[in-house]
């Protein structure tokens, strides 16, 4: 986060619990409310942080305790039946969600019926599967469009920059994405080699005077 949110490109930060396991973060109010504090820090707009709970009322009563961090936080919920009427009753209360684990277009209909602010299809893992990913994240985009829904399709599992040229072009613009794909970012083997040679016509030039 340190090396990348200050760069200006990045909105915002998106997490859940496989991602806090793999950083040694515990998976509690207090320590996502540690995260957050960080991220608002390093110059993020806006976190998104997955509710925990084996029901409605569980996920929802995190969810709350999540919101309650402040305004730049979005509650991600699973999008299982739970998971939506977590979802509906925190929307409710004016707390943007995001409904995470997506891998279906009527899944995105569901998310879009009860108020989501963010649907997130899991790209890499529906092709892993067999599916059409990209197929399915354009339906996804062709839906919201044609019911005129504020809904935003948030695409998650991006494994390189390609996935995120083919995304593009089908008009999608909202993307959480790995730190190795965000590296990938600023890095062309032609870019860093036009920049090599106005470094040493500078060079050159110094030389001179």
């Amino acid at each position: 986060l340190a090396e990348l949110l200050p760069s200006g490109v990045f909105y915002g930060v998106t997490t859940n619990p496989l991602i806090l396991e793999r950083d040694g973060v515990p998976c509690t109010s207090k320590a996502l409310q540690r995260l957050v504090a960080r991220c608002l820090e390093l110059g993020a707009e806006e976190v998104q942080a997955q509710a925990w709970g084996g029901t409605a009322q569980e996920l929802f009563n995190n969810g709350l305790r999540l919101a309650s961090i402040g305004d730049e936080v979005t509650v991600k919920l699973p999008c299982t039946r739970a998971g939506l009427e977590a979802a509906s009753d925190l929307s409710a209360e004016s707390v943007p969600t995001t409904l995470t684990g997506v891998h279906a277009p009527y899944q995105a209909m569901a998310a879009m019926a009860m108020g989501a602010d963010y649907v997130a299809p899991y790209l890499g893992r529906m092709n892993d599967a067999g599916r059409d990913g990209l197929a399915a994240v354009e339906t996804m985009l062709r839906m919201t469009a044609g019911c005129e829904s504020a809904m935003r399709v948030l695409v998650a599992s991006v494994r390189g920059v390609e996935d995120l040229e083919r995304l593009a072009r089908l008009g999608a613009n909202t993307f959480t994405l790995p730190p190795a794909v965000c590296a990938a970012l600023f890095h062309d083997d032609l870019t860093a080699a036009a920049v090599g040679e106005f470094d040493a016509a500078l060079q050159r030039m110094k030389a001179a005077e």
